[in-house]
């Protein structure tokens, strides 16, 4: 799912393209994108827009009348610049949003349709769309510190969750928390002041570095690449691989969808964290150390 670095710099891109630009229709091939029947979506045809803006993960456009279009892309949607009236393939493309010189396209990979379009109306219609999640990247030590520990969740799921911080997800948290040299279950109303300190800088570190990594990567040009794993990632992604800090083979914890990416070494004090589908099927056999999952190895090899 494109996160905080990946939204800003599609919104950059589109700023230099359709800022003050008349939209002139949106064309939409999935009837289940759009999300919301008043406004309609034909009112926005000829309108100019007016103002982009990153509403959590989700893009939301500006245009005359205070009419917004917001787009959330979810885990497989993507934008694209494209020819102006560019076709709609059926099996990914969503929509096209049409200006004169060219077209916003946005396409989902898959089968599931998750990605969403809503046509709102004011500040009052966004804040209906907007988690409320704290913007990490404007947030004092102080701010960060109460939303941080406003509940006893594990450091993994509060930095996802889009109402306690605005922007972050899987990928971007894993790399928080190995920055921060954190375990991703630890309870947050656990953490010490310094933790909590080292948390606060490494969010922020992480999320500038890679939207300036994002920013340079596209040149000017329009980001066409956005993936939630990347080869410079330290851990997300990187399940088997070296950490690049202490070399230890980098661990995972899988569930539904996702995973999350640690060092038992960096985070967990060597301690490896209990996969729930593993755990459950080998119950008192599950390892608990790095060395007792290569002894395990060596025995089923």
């Amino acid at each position: 799912m494109p996160e905080l670095p990946d939204i800003v710099v599609y919104i950059e891109a589109l700023q230099v393209r359709i800022l003050n630009q008349s939209l002139q229709r949106v064309r939409v091939a999935s009837p289940f994108l759009l999300r919301t029947a008043t406004p309609s979506l034909e009112t926005v045809g000829g309108k100019s827009v007016r103002e982009l803006r990153r509403i959590g993960k989700r893009v939301a456009i500006g245009l005359e009348d205070d009419l917004w279009l917001v787009l959330h892309l979810m885990i497989a949607g993507r934008l694209h610049w494209s020819k102006p009236d560019v076709k709609l393939t059926p099996k990914r493309a969503l929509a096209a949003f049409d200006f004169a010189h060219g077209s916003l396209l946005l396409t989902e990979a898959g089968s599931q349709r998750r990605a969403s379009l809503h046509v709102v109306l004011g500040e009052t219609g966004l804040s209906e769309l907007d988690p409320g999640g704290l913007e990490v990247l404007n947030a004092d030590l102080e701010s960060f510190k109460t939303r941080l520990t406003s509940a006893n969740h594990t450091l993994k799921r509060a930095m996802t969750d889009p109402r306690l911080f605005s922007g972050v997800g899987n990928a971007y948290s894993d790399e928080i928390l190995h920055r921060a040299q954190l375990s991703p279950v630890t309870l947050t109303q656990r953490l010490n002041e310094d933790e909590i300190a080292c948390l606060h800088q490494a969010t922020q570190s992480v999320l500038i570095e890679w939207t300036d990594r994002l920013r340079a990567e596209a040149q000017g040009g329009f980001p066409e690449n956005v993936t939630a794993f990347r080869p410079e990632m330290t851990v997300h992604g990187k399940y088997g691989k070296p950490c690049p800090r202490c070399g230890t083979k980098v661990q995972r914890i899988r569930y539904a969808n996702n995973e999350t990416n640690y060092c038992p070494t960096c985070q967990t004090g060597g301690k490896l964290l209990a996969d729930r589908g593993l755990s459950r099927l080998m119950k008192q056999d599950w390892p608990r150390t790095l060395e007792e999952l290569e002894s395990l190895k060596r025995k089923n090899a």
